[in-house]
């Protein structure tokens, strides 16, 4: 009795293994493949970086940069607040070294024109198109003459700096 059920199971799997003829016939359709391709930025900075000033001199002056990287064809723009120095406004911000504050200015041009900060109130935001790159641009700092009473000491900063895209 075992023998007949294991033959019949070798016939079954005989016959599984068989062709089972020709295929009738085929028919086809088309598969959509989409993305959305979004707007994005990076952005960093270099600081601003005044050395050794002497309140008794002239003016003082000093760059630093920033770089922007956005996707290409996406308009952006770069604004700053006014500093975190107690009394700051985006025309004279302050460095602070405990009470005591050192005025300086922020411009996005050479000349010492245009103050860098909302794009409203008379101060610029620097503005541009991504090209998929960093984007770089300078921006220039001025501590003012006529400061003398500023006691000596490390004054510092921090200035937020926003992409808009």
């Amino acid at each position: 009795m075992k023998r007949s059920a294991f033959i019949l199971a070798g016939s079954a799997a005989v016959s599984l293994g068989a062709p089972t003829g020709a295929l009738a016939g085929t028919q086809s359709t088309n598969m959509g493949v989409s993305a959305t391709v979004t707007a994005n930025c990076t952005i960093s900075t270099t600081p601003v970086a005044f050395g050794s000033v002497d309140t008794l001199a002239g003016n003082h002056d000093a760059t630093g940069s920033v770089s922007i990287s956005c996707t290409n064809g996406a308009p952006w723009s770069a604004t700053a607040n006014a500093g975190a120095g107690s009394g700051a406004t985006l025309p004279v911000r302050r460095m602070t070294s405990g009470a005591n504050t050192l005025a300086y200015s922020l411009y996005i041009d050479s000349s010492h024109a245009s103050i860098w900060g909302s794009g409203s109130g008379g101060t610029s935001a620097v503005t541009g198109t991504g090209s998929g790159s960093a984007q770089s641009f300078t921006i220039y700092g001025r501590v003012p003459s006529g400061q003398s009473s500023v006691p000596a000491g490390t004054y510092t900063d921090t200035v937020s700096v926003t992409v808009t895209y």
